[in-house]
């Protein structure tokens, strides 16, 4: 099958992505043959080519926002069912973590595209209790971003608490970075009820597509938005947001960090933390996130904006990334 491999991280400027002709995957026990037809790529797949994520597996087929049909099934799953593949590839399930509903945090968690093969190939493997049944309101195109961007915005959205704290309705909701999951974040949001303020620096798309999606007010990832937040969500894996953001947020309110890796955080002030504000990372997903995050992104209905990509070009697809130049989410197509 054809597959594009990382064998040593690099600058995604050097092209450190190869199109290869691979074996096809082994199936193992419980696992479906998955046959490829959109990956969206993440700002974790970056990291990981670029070497801020150390390589697990070399050489490694990254992509973990994986939508595809079935071609040879394990129970309950049949041939031609179409799933999705997300970054939790599986988990233990016998450590402390797993049997309290935070697997997300299990220890001998394997990740898609990072410790085991992911999605930018023609087939890929995963266990069938791992794969989303996904809502037939959404295309190909369409459901690949839910599936980190996302399943990962939703969990940083529960973190906040504000479902616990007053409710979502009139809530303030800041989001500093807008890419993919900043613009499906903002759909479930706005859907909840609450207003939602976007800071991210590239005004020509992220800006006007925050706009378009009902963003209350917009403006540059430095600038202190019109009033206090309620919470806010930083994306964008820049350390040097976190007291821009905690400037940003009134009493009690919470600043959840939503990326795996981060930039140096400065010296804090403790100021900028007293009055109960927080600091909550979000790590990785459990699969009742996936499901609820799934069920709830039919029922908005969320809409995805997608920029696609051969297969072929996956190093341009993510210096297109890094360089903030997509409008929502990109997706590598197979041909």
């Amino acid at each position: 099958m054809r597959a594009m491999m990382l064998d040593h991280p690099a600058p995604v400027e050097r092209r450190p992505l190869r199109a290869a002709e691979v074996d096809l995957p082994v199936l193992g026990a419980g696992e479906v043959l998955v046959r490829v037809s959109a990956c969206a790529i993440c700002r974790t797949d970056l990291h990981i080519v670029e070497g801020e994520l150390p390589l697990r597996r070399a050489p490694i087929i990254p992509g973990h926002q994986i939508v595809g049909r079935v071609e040879r099934a394990a129970a309950p799953l049949t041939p031609g069912a179409r799933v999705g593949i997300a970054w939790l590839h599986r988990t233990c399930g016998r450590c402390r973590f797993c049997l309290s509903g935070r697997e997300n945090l299990c220890d001998a968690a394997e990740f898609t595209g990072w410790t085991v093969n992911g999605g930018y190939a023609e087939l890929t493997v995963a266990p069938a209790s791992f794969v989303y049944p996904l809502p037939e309101g959404f295309t190909d195109l369409e459901a690949a971003p839910l599936l980190c961007a996302g399943i990962i915005g939703y969990r940083a959205l529960r973190a906040t608490e504000l479902d616990r704290r007053g409710g979502w309705r009139g809530a303030r909701l800041g989001i500093y970075g807008f890419g993919a999951a900043g613009h499906i974040c903002i759909q479930i949001a706005r859907a909840r009820g609450a207003e939602v303020y976007v800071m991210t620096r590239d005004r020509e798309r992220h800006q006007k597509l925050a706009a378009e999606l009902g963003a209350t007010w917009t403006g540059g990832v430095m600038d202190q938005p019109p009033v206090k937040l309620d919470a806010a969500i930083i994306f964008a894996p820049a350390g040097e947001l976190i007291p821009v953001a905690l400037r940003a947020l009134d009493k009690g309110g919470t600043l959840v960090l939503g990326g795996i890796h981060m930039s140096p955080t400065p010296p804090l002030e403790y100021s900028l933390l007293y009055g109960e504000r927080r600091i909550v990372s979000v790590a990785n997903n459990t699969r009742d996130d996936g499901r609820q995050f799934l069920a709830e992104a039919a029922t908005v209905p969320v809409r995805t904006h997608a920029q696609t990509f051969p297969l072929d070009h996956a190093n341009e697809a993510l210096l297109a990334l890094k360089n903030d130049a997509i409008r929502g989410a990109g997706v590598l197509v197979m041909q």
